[in-house]
């Protein structure tokens, strides 16, 4: 008998450890493919985005075909990008977290077999036609498929699910801007509720967003994405001066909260009406914004660096942000793949560059550089509109290499993220899976 319970007792061990160790083999495959398809993906569309800034340089500079190519470029563009994801797969459309957070739950089905190539072909097109959208949510829809494709491909029904999705989520993250950990974080900090937390889970997520991270770095670049300035640390008695920027992050992410889900419903009938005409009424809207105001498009990259090194006027750092915040509710609205968290970043370092250089005119001797209530700014509007403060703080790092920021991070995104809750501002991630799955619940209704 003792025998039998001690043999049972090693049968059990072993079966334990097989599945622990596949589980954390599945994780570094999934890193590997991840890391591959995102770099595939950046390396695509920032040939694509060249193509569209020469396109517009050169608008009105050799008669009437130099204004029609880049308006007919984003209408194309848009309207390709539309038709993929109405037609074959509407889950790939917006951001896909939502997605993710309710296939997790078993709310929602992971088709990875469409969503794969249609997210990464349409996600292309509408990023590179100029819609304020970022890479990071294709990425990270596109992780969390191929989390499900390596577990319906050569996983077994002991590992589940959960921890090869979740795994394949932060690694798309990672691969979108060089940010592991915040990967990581975005993980266990946003899907807190879906992800199902141990050990091995946890250490699933470090093994592939670290190997998907490596990959992009090899094959893309190993610099941070955002080059810019290192600050100091700043004054410690002016740390109450980031209460204030916290404060005023909260109202915005409420804000843009509320906007956002007023343009969707707004947006509505457009999917009542042929693709073609939402593509040339939203192309022609881009691309002549695009050839007189070139900032006021795309994801953000360049606004950060000319913001951050003092390239713009108070005036127009007003208007840039009101002007790009208007934009990327409207990109998004659209219904074209593309994610928020790069047209929230943006945001938050115009607005935090305009409230730094207004605060140094006040306050000379407590700043500075007013860059770095740009760097705050960036973590306070995307924790106040996400709900997540760790990830905005590490993603604000990782992104710029500014680790002496710590401390007046912290101070930000937990004012932002705390005070914006107390005013009811729900984390939009959940707002949108649950407009997901109350339009789903309608068109079932309608059918039946």
């Amino acid at each position: 008998m003792k025998f039998n319970k001690s043999y049972k007792k090693y049968q059990r061990f072993k079966e334990e450890y097989n599945k622990n160790f596949k589980l954390l083999f599945y994780a570094l495959l999934i890193g590997i493919i991840v890391g591959l398809v995102g770099a595939i993906f950046r390396i695509i569309l920032s040939y694509i985005e060249i193509f569209r800034v020469n396109l517009y340089e050169n608008a009105g500079n050799s008669g009437f075909m130099s204004w029609l190519w880049p308006i007919l470029f984003a209408i194309t563009g848009i309207s390709i990008a539309l038709y993929l994801v109405r037609k074959f797969a509407p889950e790939a459309s917006g951001s896909g977290v939502q997605e993710i957070e309710g296939a997790l739950d078993g709310l929602r089905p992971m088709r990875w077999k469409k969503v794969l190539p249609i997210k990464f072909i349409a996600s292309l097109f509408s990023l590179g036609s100029g819609l304020l959208l970022g890479r990071e949510g294709p990425t990270i829809q596109l992780g969390a498929n191929i989390g499900k494709m390596v577990k319906d491909t050569l996983g077994k029904s002991e590992i589940e699910s959960n921890s090869l999705i979740s795994t394949g989520a932060a690694a798309g993250l990672a691969s979108a801007f060089n940010a592991p950990f915040a990967g990581i974080i975005f993980v266990i900090e946003e899907m807190h509720g879906q992800f199902k937390f141990n050990f091995y889970s946890v250490a699933a997520i470090m093994i592939g967003a670290g190997t998907a991270d490596f990959i992009v770095r090899v094959l893309v670049n190993s610099k941070p994405v955002l080059e810019i300035m290192i600050f100091p640390s700043p004054n410690i008695f002016g740390l109450w001066i980031f209460i204030i920027l916290g404060l005023l992050c909260s109202i915005i992410g409420y804000a843009y909260n509320k906007l956002l889900v007023i343009s969707l419903d707004l947006f509505k009938f457009s999917f009542k009406i042929p693709i073609i005409y939402t593509g040339i009424t939203v192309g022609l809207i881009i691309a002549v914004i695009g050839m007189f105001f070139p900032n006021l498009i795309g994801g953000g990259y360049d606004i950060i660096t000319k913001g951050v090194g003092h390239s713009f006027t108070l005036s127009f750092l007003l208007f840039l942000f009101i002007a790009r915040l208007l934009l990327s509710i409207f990109s998004y609205s659209t219904g074209a793949p593309g994610g928020i968290f790069l047209p929230m970043l943006t945001l938050g370092v115009i607005f935090g560059m305009f409230f730094g250089t207004s605060m140094q005119h006040y306050f000379p001797d407590l700043i500075s550089h007013p860059g770095v209530y740009a760097i705050a700014g960036m973590a306070g509007i995307f924790s106040a509109t996400v709900r997540a403060p760790l990830t905005g703080l590490v993603l604000a790092i990782e992104m710029t290499s500014n680790y002496e920021l710590i401390l007046p991070l912290i101070v930000t995104t937990v004012i932002a993220s705390v005070c914006t809750a107390l005013l009811g501002n729900e984390p939009i991630y959940t707002t949108l899976l649950k407009r997901t799955l109350e339009n789903t619940k309608q068109e079932e209704y309608t059918k039946g």
